[in-house]
């Protein structure tokens, strides 16, 4: 039972679902954030039913100025927020000749930008405490790349690369920062991609080591791993839940 405030972009549903629970379960004051305000206090309802502490914020990850009044919020109502876990994202799926530079710079906003504009609000809190966790959901198509999904999978390759900086710069103030990029996991996003035939649930299955499509809740568990005290010596990597598909 930590006690320490924890944000969740994302957090309303699918893996962001998923890592809001578990790190309230785990004691954490839960903030989430998502575009869906609705279904953020819903999510912060169901937390508090089962007795947790949470709030559901209604935050356009893609404004700074929503990012930065959201936190504020956080602060007063949670204290200062020692835990970030960005898990806003938005797939694009079209052939690379067909993105428009409008739905390239929307991926961006929404994927990577987000990510670094939460970061730099919440990391001078993390610094002032002298101790911080950032958990970057990132995907494991930066691995092998994947055709259609120019945008998102750039986008989420800069993830990787702002995690690693951040790694550097902060590892001194009692700062880590780790990127997940998850495999096949069954998630509203993916069912999306399914019901466009884009994917075929059975085939990924079969290309899966471990033999199951996997859950959020999975990746939930190794955030909550790498939030803890007992993660303080790993910074600066990614740490793959997919189930054997990349290693």
């Amino acid at each position: 039972m930590s006690g320490r405030t924890a944000i969740v972009t994302g957090g309303a549903s699918g893996i962001g679902g998923a890592i809001s629970r578990r790190l309230a379960t785990d004691g954490n004051l839960v903030a989430i954030l998502d575009i869906n305000r609705a279904a953020a206090e819903s999510a912060a309802d169901e937390i508090v039913q089962a007795g947790g502490k949470a709030i559901g914020l209604g935050v356009d990850v893609t404004d700074r100025a929503q990012i930065e009044s959201g936190i504020e919020a956080v602060r007063a109502e949670l204290g200062r927020p020692t835990i970030l876990v960005n898990c806003a994202g938005a797939t694009l799926a079209c052939g690379f000749l067909d993105i428009t530079r409008d739905a390239w710079q929307a991926a961006l906003a929404v994927n990577l930008t987000s990510a670094f504009d939460c970061c730099q609000v919440v990391i001078p809190d993390m610094v002032a405490e002298g101790w911080g966790r950032i958990v970057n959901i990132s995907s494991s198509s930066v691995h092998s790349g994947s055709a259609g999904l120019g945008a998102y999978v750039t986008s989420k390759s800069g993830v990787v690369g702002l995690t690693k900086v951040l790694a550097l710069e902060f590892g001194k103030h009692g700062i880590t920062v780790n990127s997940i990029p998850p495999g096949f996991i069954d998630t509203p996003m993916l069912r999306k991609t399914v019901d466009a035939g884009m994917v075929d649930v059975d085939t990924q299955i079969g290309r899966t080591p471990v033999g199951r499509i996997g859950q959020p809740e999975d990746v939930a568990a190794t955030t909550a791993f790498l939030v803890g005290d007992e993660a303080g010596y790993i910074t600066g990597q990614l740490i793959g839940v997919n189930g054997g598909r990349n290693t």
